[in-house]
């Protein structure tokens, strides 16, 4: 099983600088991937939690692949229907060409109504219009229309977004979900394609409740995290991507605490191997 970040590009405390840093940091820790969000306006529902400068995905993930050589760089996630999906299938053919197909396409359908309103895209329509986009994107990539074929992971924690996972995805990407609610989704759609969740990276020295149901994986000792990647990886995750934020723009002023924990868990979990 491979372990990916969710590198945080957005915040107060976030500028090149520090993106550029994190990049090569995970790369020498010899994680496998690295992905950033989407968002495009900041609208007041988005800054509450991911406030300004926020930098654009696809910009940021072709600046990054010129700094890496050998991790995935991919989005958790792309808001579909913020684009047209003519302009996401060329950018991201384009930016797989030109990393050496190191691309994965994580995408969603959005939560932010403010910014829906802002580009013009009706939010009561972003199903529909996520299936068109996830459509193109597979006829696109069956007929051969790019070099190399770009992982497409589904992401969210709905039913709609488990059903699009065996439709359209290679791997159902879901978001900050419990242990228990992962494995009855799993039981439920034996048929998805692949399993690649996004959990938190919180680091304790003091043990969280074990016997609580709903502990978010990734959070406690790192024997806890250890261990919750163990469950992940029986469970068929082949891939678990790292989440270091937890929704204070404050952090973004002291990126060393995630770097701290993530050298944790990586070395560690390396050394399990």
């Amino acid at each position: 099983m491979q372990l990916g970040l969710n590198l945080p590009n957005f915040g107060p405390g976030t500028d090149p600088r520090v993106l550029r840093e994190g990049a090569r940091r995970a790369e020498d820790l010899g994680l496998d991937l690295l992905m950033v969000s989407d968002h495009i306006v900041v609208t007041p529902d988005v800054a509450e939690r991911y406030p300004e400068p926020f930098y654009e995905p696809f910009t940021t993930l072709s600046w990054l692949a010129g700094i890496t050589t050998t991790m995935r760089l991919g989005t958790t996630v792309l808001v579909l229907p913020y684009r047209h999906p003519l302009l996401v299938a060329r950018m991201a053919a384009n930016l797989h060409r030109l990393s050496g197909g190191r691309l994965v396409l994580g995408t969603g359908t959005g939560w932010a109504r403010q910014e829906f309103e802002a580009l013009g895209v009706p939010f009561t329509a972003r199903g529909r219009l996520t299936n068109e986009s996830l459509a193109l994107l597979r006829h696109n990539r069956d007929a051969g229309h790019h070099d190399g074929d770009i992982p497409l992971w589904i992401g969210g924690n709905s039913e709609a977004a488990l059903r699009r996972a065996v439709e359209f995805g290679d791997a159902w990407h879901p978001l900050r979900l419990s242990l228990p609610h992962l494995r009855a989704a799993l039981q439920r759609h034996p048929d998805l394609p692949g399993f690649a969740p996004r959990i938190a990276l919180r680091l304790t020295d003091t043990p969280a409740t074990p016997e609580d149901p709903d502990r978010p994986p990734g959070t406690g000792t790192a024997e806890q995290i250890l261990d919750d990647l163990d469950q992940l990886r029986l469970m068929g995750a082949t891939t678990v991507v790292l989440d270091p934020y937890h929704g204070d723009p404050k952090e973004t002023h002291r990126p060393e605490t995630a770097w701290r924990a993530l050298t944790t868990i990586a070395t560690e979990w390396r050394a399990r191997s």
